[in-house]
Parts: structure tokens; sequence; C-alpha cells
């Protein structure tokens, strides 16, 4: 499988193995076939990024087996395998083996396991964009007063969240788990598995409707966050989000003790209260709970600003100095395909390139639209299909015209059939080009881009935009540094 490296521990590195030889057989409800293994130091799904000393589950995905690939996780070191019976057998030579009945039900033991024994206060998050940005910040900034465990990319879902908690150690002092969902009911075991003490819900937007009959009921699903709350946890809500009574009402439903409030709107906890914006990063003024304070952030965007409030609400309730808390983002760099930026050469000089190509929403492409408006230059947005927006596809995308009115955004290049909707849906003079795949559009961006320009790439995974970027930084590699 092609999803696993390690999870980001910080602090301090040296600790005791991750588990012993016999410590994951109750949880895994497991036989042991074989010799005893060595001690296991990690976790691991994917023998591409296998460490010496994991123990790697066989998981079935939908395109590969783990099962095929466990003589190659032996030979790159592993220390024992999961596998299934049904394979039992056939693997029993190839080392040792913890045999259960579902490799995917054991990795879900071993989640919870590594959960109770641990002492970590735990934050979960969810929301309809910017997930991941919130539990990178925040693991930057629990960072400074103690180890910290969060996995490194977006490990949301029905095997990421269970992976993330099996390579907990025993000594993290606080836990980041993000949570993702596209259909109702999924959210509710992965929070029970977490069982958080803080829920943080970063906002609620037009998301997945091809499963969902409305945004309220993507309201509801986001709310299952709640139910895993401890008794007297803490919800984090956004209080300038449409569904925030709808949230909130979910929330007094539950264990929740409190919930706490950010946002611009003026009975918001964490309120913001100012933001000057440069071109490389930006000055927040907040007013949390009945403190005021002032930081730099090392990046811009005004759904950066906000989500960082989030942050500081909950590293205030885990009981963090809000200035220390605030001064880490100084050190906050936005991950892989979410607002990276990079510099590259044209023929006539220098153009910045934002990779925003980890996936979109309207929610989303809204908050980076915002964004490219505040810098200066020609304006280009280089948009690719939403999915999973159900019947409202078309309608949603053409609606995006308003928001490249507002910003001021200069041309627009689109792919995909959905993306011709606002294609069409723009004046002339913005129309860059449109394309049926991304893959089609990389010539004409390539010609069109001179120096001075502002170029966002942003679409959903399925969109391939991130093939526009590697095409981009190829072509223009002389000259290309990451800031």
């Amino acid at each position: 499988m092609s999803l696993a490296s390690h999870a980001t521990d910080s602090w301090n590195d040296a600790h005791e193995p991750l588990w012993s030889p016999l410590g994951p057989v109750g949880p895994l409800k497991a036989r042991v076939s074989g010799n005893l293994p060595q001690p296991i130091s990690g976790i691991s799904i994917d023998t591409r990024t296998l460490a010496p000393g994991d123990l790697f589950f066989a998981i079935k995905g939908e395109k590969t087996d783990g099962h095929d690939h466990v003589v190659e996780a032996f030979a790159k070191g592993a220390a024992a395998a999961v596998v299934d019976e049904d394979h039992a057998e056939a693997l029993k030579d190839s080392g040792p083996l913890y045999v259960v009945k579902s490799v995917l039900s054991s990795l879900e033991g071993l989640g919870a396991a590594a959960r109770a024994r641990s002492a970590a206060r735990v934050t979960a998050v969810t929301g309809s964009a910017g997930k991941t940005t919130t539990k990178e910040a925040l693991r930057l900034v629990l960072s400074h007063a103690g180890r910290v465990h969060a996995s490194p990319a977006s490990y949301n879902n029905h095997w990421g969240v269970p992976l993330t908690l099996a390579r907990m150690p025993r000594d993290t002092r606080f836990a980041v788990i993000e949570i993702g969902m596209n259909h109702a009911g999924e959210i509710t075991p992965l929070v029970g598995l977490a069982r958080p003490h803080i829920a943080i819900v970063t906002n609620v937007g037009p998301v997945h409707l091809e499963f969902f009959d409305s945004v309220e009921a993507i309201a509801d699903a986001k709310a299952e966050i709640f139910s895993g709350l401890v008794p007297g946890g803490i919800a984090i809500l956004n209080r300038d989000n449409d569904h925030y009574e709808r949230l909130t009402a979910a929330a007094r439903l539950s264990q929740a003790g409190h919930i706490a409030t950010f946002g611009a709107h003026e009975r918001a906890d964490a309120r913001l209260l100012g933001l000057q914006l440069t071109e490389n990063d930006m000055i927040v003024e907040a007013r949390i709970a009945d403190r005021d304070v002032t930081y730099r952030i090392n990046a811009p965007g005004r759904h950066l600003a906000l989500d960082s409030l989030a942050v500081l609400l909950a590293a205030r309730a885990l009981g963090l100095d809000l200035d220390q808390a605030s001064t880490a983002f100084a050190e906050f760099e936005v991950p892989a395909g979410r607002g990276r930026r990079f510099e590259l050469g044209a023929k006539d000089g220098p153009f910045t390139l934002i990779d925003e190509s980890y996936n979109a929403n309207p929610a989303s492409i809204r908050a980076a639209l915002e964004m490219l408006g505040t810098l200066r230059g020609r304006r280009i947005a280089v948009l690719g299909d939403m999915r999973e927006l159900g019947a409202r596809g078309s309608e949603l995308h053409a609606e995006l015209a308003a928001d490249v009115a507002a910003n001021r955004i200069d041309l627009v290049f689109a792919a995909g059939p959905l993306m011709k909707y606002l294609f069409d849906a723009l004046p002339e003079a913005v129309r860059g080009g449109w394309r049926e795949s991304a893959g089609a559009l990389e010539e004409m961006i390539a010609a069109e881009i001179r120096s001075g320009d502002v170029v966002l790439i942003k679409g959903s995974n399925a969109s391939r935009m991130q093939d526009i970027v590697a095409s981009l930084r190829s072509r223009f590699a002389d000259e290309a540094h990451a800031e």
C-alpha cells in the first residue's frame, strides 16, 4: 500500500520501544506464529516507508493487498507482521506473525490500547476545510511544552486514525488527531477510539454533497466529534460559521463541560481584532478571553488567522502560556499542497507559485482566492474540479465567479467539466483557458506566465492539479527554490 510514514513526535526522541513483543497480543486478539519478534519501534502499512523494527499490518486496500508485501516487509527489517487467518499458512515461514481474524480490526484494537495506556491530553480536529493545517499548527505550538504525537499527513479516516493512535508512544504528553468523513456516521467510531479532551470544528461548508441531502446534514455529521469527548471535555467552535447554533446544540447534548468559540464575531471567546497581511506572513491582533495578544504567523491568509485562534484556545485549555503559544506561530510552515510557495523563474524574471493542490471544496477555494487577492502582482488562479458535490456541483462551481471578481483575480485557467461552469460565468477578459483535464492545461499556463505573476493552483485530488505544480516546478527548476 502507499499511505504510510511514521508519525511526528517531538520534544525528546529517546524513549522506550513502542510495543514489547507480547504487548500487542491482547489488543490485536492475535495468536503468535513463529518466534516472538524483537521489541517493536514503529507501525507501518507501507513497505516503501517501512523502517527496521516496525510492525507491519497487511491491510487490504482498494487496489492492493498488504499480504502480498509481507515477505518484502521482513526483507526490510520488519519486527513482525499482522496477517489474517486466510494467509497465515502461506506466510508462516516468512517471519514472526500475529495472526488475526481481521487486520483492520486488529489495528483498531491496538490504537484503542495505545489510547488507553496513555496519559496524553488529546485534541481531535475536524471541519470542512483547514483540518490538517490546524492540526499542524497545534502540533507546533504544543511542541514547546512537551512531547507531541500527531500523524504527518491527513491520516483522518477509518485506517488513518487507528494507525495514528497505535503509533503513539506511552510517554506522549499531547496528541493531536485529525478526523475526517464523507458519510454520516463515520466520525463516531473514530472519535470513540481517540476519546479527546478537546474537539475542534474548524468550519462547516458544502462538501461531500454527493452523500448528503444538505449542508445541515454535513454539520450534523461533523458534530459527531463531540460524541467521543471525555466527560467535562471542551468543544471549540467557529462562531462565524452559519451552522454555529446547530453545532452548539449538538455539543450541549454531549459530555462537553465547556464550549469555547473563535472568529471575528464580537461574542467569540477568541476574537480576531485586526490583521496586517504582507506577501509572506501576517500580524494577527486578537483577544483571547480577557487577554489581547499580537503575534506573527509565517504565512498569509485570513483563514489561517482564524484557525490560529482555535489553536490558541486549545493551547490555553491545555495549560500553555498564551504568549509562548502565540509566539510559536512565527515558526509555522504550511503543509505541502496547502499553500506552500515557490519562487520560480520565468523567461523575463521570477514569479510565485502557490501550491494549494491538496484537495478543494467551495469553502477552501474561497479562502484561497481571498488570500490570492491580498497579494501584489498579476493574480492567476488555476482551478480544477471540486468533487463529491452531487446535484449542486455545477451551481457551486459557477458561484465562484463572484469570489473571482471580489478578489480581483486577473486570469483564471480551469480544468475539468465542472470547472467549465465557472469558466463560462467569468468575464471574457478573465478567461485564461479551459481544458477537459489538468494535463491539457500545462502548456497553456506555462506559455502565459511572466515575471511578477502569482499563480495559485487548486482542485480536488482527483483533478490531478498536483501534476501542474510538478510540471511548472520542473519546467522552471533552474531558478526554483522553496520559500
